[in-house]
């Protein structure tokens, strides 16, 4: 029955496709809409730029939470459950407040601390951008939350597996590298791919900090010309042309990994 459903003609994706395409050409045939649409598309570029970096170093700091989580050592374990719970209980949008207002400041004093010892000019609350106090924030907050993706796809591999791995004398990293992960990565893709997506629309948070965002921009935007129907449809469409687009890239990806033997 599933399979079946599998083989479905996707006839919401020609929906999809259909209404975006009249959506993209009312914008354009619009003369105050397609200028408001040049102006957010230039919002893109820091968005995808928020979203890619803090992703991956969500996914690295994420994967030594989980590898931390499942090691023999009870202080680690004790320390990545905390981390985890901790930050996951905080919304992100509360994050992003302390990361840029508490936890940034507080880096820049420690830093300062630093440079008077060894007599270095002391650094500006200031020089710490906005920018990358909201990708700091997006990172700590999604690092816990794919720390427990890593952590359930490690523990669906056959313990099997890797008792024959070490049958052969494999050391640990060459079993996490050969064995362990390449039967774990079909189950952490579908939950880290609906993260990548979640992260997308989240990274419109940091419009809170003044980062020129699409969301940002179109705030801008709509309290210049005061268009707020037709600005914030625009936005409405690009971040649904985005998130949608991925989405149909990360289903074409499972299915070329559950493909394979």
């Amino acid at each position: 029955m599933t399979a079946d459903r599998d083989k479905d003609f996707p006839w919401w994706l020609v929906a999809v496709a259909l209404l975006g395409a009249a959506a993209f050409a009312a914008v354009l045939a619009d003369e105050a809409q397609a200028r408001v649409l040049a102006t957010l598309l230039k919002g893109v570029r820091i968005t995808v730029f928020v979203t890619l970096v803090a992703f991956l170093l969500a996914v690295l700091l994420g994967m030594g939470i989980a590898l931390m989580s499942l090691s023999g050592r009870l202080v680690l374990r004790q320390v990545a459950r905390f981390y985890t719970e901790i930050v996951r209980g905080i919304p992100i949008l509360v994050l992003l407040l302390y990361v840029a207002f508490v936890l940034a400041p507080g880096l820049v004093v420690a830093a300062n601390w630093l440079l008077g010892v060894v007599g270095a000019e002391p650094l500006r609350v200031r020089d710490f951008s906005l920018l990358w106090r909201a990708i700091i924030a997006l990172t700590i907050g999604y690092s816990a939350f794919i720390a427990e993706v890593f952590r359930a796809g490690l523990l669906s591999v056959d313990p099997g597996q890797i008792e024959a791995a070490k049958a052969l004398g494999l050391g640990r990293w060459h079993r996490f590298r050969f064995i362990v992960l390449p039967q774990a990565i079909r189950t952490i893709l579908p939950p880290l791919g609906n993260d990548f997506v979640a992260m997308v629309k989240d990274s419109s948070l940091v419009s809170v900090l003044g980062v020129l965002d699409v969301t940002q921009l179109g705030k801008v935007t709509a309290a210049g010309n005061f268009r707020y129907f037709e600005t914030y449809n625009v936005v409405a469409l690009i971040y649904l042309t985005m998130t949608i687009g991925l989405s149909l890239a990360l289903r074409r990806l499972e299915a070329r990994l559950r493909s394979r033997p």
